[in-house]
């Protein structure tokens, strides 16, 4: 069988010796006019860290999922291939063409070592920063949702109400021993079954897996054994993927609301904050504030203690980043707007139109901006302070940076004695 890897960079070298050296000036030239400006950037505090070109054939393939973690940013194409870079400096680490072209995937989930892509039926684990093909597992349902791992299993939900989990060393011994194919079967670790389609990514916090059903209810599973911890019946159906952070659930529904739970135990923190609109996109939790964006409701910064609103603000409608003191987000007709985090005023608005995706980034302080076509491009504040990411969900993931002492300056050598004077008499 051909390596996935091998199909994808014996296409980009065919499609590399077609164009000759024409074709290669003008798509630079396109490029050139597609990437923001530096003199703009300067003028919002923003420079462009890196930019780069996914694999994919343009011409039929578009851009389908982009995942975003503390070391690589993966972009998937419609085609079925994935391509990862490095988040901080950009380099390409690696592209592979995943299953048949043009299969059905969701985003890919990454842990600190690897990168599982589904994609139809199966599920690929690959070394996310080398790309090696670790494994390939045949599923038992298709996946209605893109799916949750942590260091020693992964769980996904299906079309038919179930929710499953999978032990990861258990599918790495079975593959090493030829025999993932035949008995992958063995790796299950369980299975549970709701009454409908499963319509959120599964939430993997701890011993509990947390996701929804729409059969109008929110279960917590612990992770060793399918056993129930806690259910929340909801008037209406989860209309966004669930956010979880500092051991809390942000659920929002199609009555409008939002609700915090405890992710242990299901208790509601707060009463739900009504918005008036339907909540579509996932909440964002950055500090001590919940970011939602309703459709056509624009943005609300709530507390994430009270639930109170701090501040809303109009002509929003999707999160795009945070650093300290700003928050950007894209408006109605896709240009990049910065605001105030404290009150929300506007602080600039950059023309980036031409980026139709602009990727919710809730993990660190830096920007994401692609094409429909693969062109990808980070951004930064400027200046030395910024040099290095901010981790908002995982700070304890951010490597610990030596702190120098300035160099001291040596000691004055001291003031040689006053020679005696012969005629003083001593």
């Amino acid at each position: 069988m051909t390596h996935p890897r091998f199909r994808t960079f014996l296409a980009l070298a065919l499609t590399l010796a077609v164009l000759g050296p024409a074709d290669v000036t003008a798509q630079q030239s396109i490029r050139g006019n597609l990437l923001p400006s530096h003199r703009m950037l300067r003028h919002h505090g923003l420079i462009r860290a890196w930019w780069g070109q996914a694999t994919m054939d343009p011409s039929r393939e578009r851009v389908a999922h982009m995942t975003i973690d503390e070391n690589v940013v993966i972009v998937q194409s419609s085609g079925g291939t994935a391509t990862a870079f490095d988040n901080e400096s950009g380099r390409r680490l690696w592209a592979a063409q995943l299953g048949p072209q043009d299969a059905p995937s969701q985003p890919a989930v990454t842990n600190s070592n690897f990168a599982f892509v589904p994609t139809a039926k199966n599920l690929y684990c690959l070394d996310k920063f080398t790309g090696r093909l670790l494994w390939q597992l045949r599923l038992p349902r298709i996946p209605s949702t893109s799916p949750a791992v942590d260091e020693s299993q992964i769980f996904y939900g299906s079309h038919d109400g179930s929710i499953y989990a999978f032990d990861l060393n258990r599918i790495r011994d079975l593959y090493e021993k030829n025999e993932l194919s035949e008995w992958g079967f063995l790796a299950r670790q369980w299975r549970f079954k709701t009454g409908r389609e499963i319509t959120t990514p599964p939430v993997a916090s701890g011993r509990v897996v947390t996701f929804a059903s729409r059969d109008n209810s929110v279960y917590s599973i612990t992770t060793g054994s399918p056993r129930l911890q806690w259910q929340s019946e909801t008037e209406s159906p989860v209309s966004a993927p669930i956010s979880h952070q500092g051991g809390f659930l942000y659920i929002a529904c199609e009555d409008f609301n939002l609700y915090c739970l405890n992710a242990q135990n299901g208790n509601t923190r707060w009463q739900p904050f009504p918005s008036g609109f339907p909540i579509r996109r996932m909440p964002r939790v950055i500090g001590q504030h919940i970011f939602i964006f309703p459709d056509e409701g624009g943005i609300f910064c709530l507390s994430t203690a009270t639930g109170k609103r701090i501040w809303w603000r109009k002509g929003l409608k999707q999160y795009v980043g945070s650093t300290g003191t700003r928050i950007f987000a894209a408006d109605q007709v896709g240009n990049l707007v910065a605001l105030r985090r404290t009150d929300g005023s506007i602080l600039g608005t950059m023309p980036l139109r031409q980026f139709g995706i602009k990727y919710g980034n809730d993990r660190t302080d830096r920007i994401y901006l692609a094409t429909n076509s693969g062109l990808i491009v980070c951004l930064r504040e400027s200046g030395a302070d910024h040099e290095f990411p901010v981790f908002h969900r995982n700070p304890d993931l951010l490597p610990i940076v030596p702190e120098f002492s300035p160099e001291e300056a040596p000691a004055p050598a001291p003031a040689p004695a006053p020679a005696s004077n012969p005629d003083s008499g001593n």
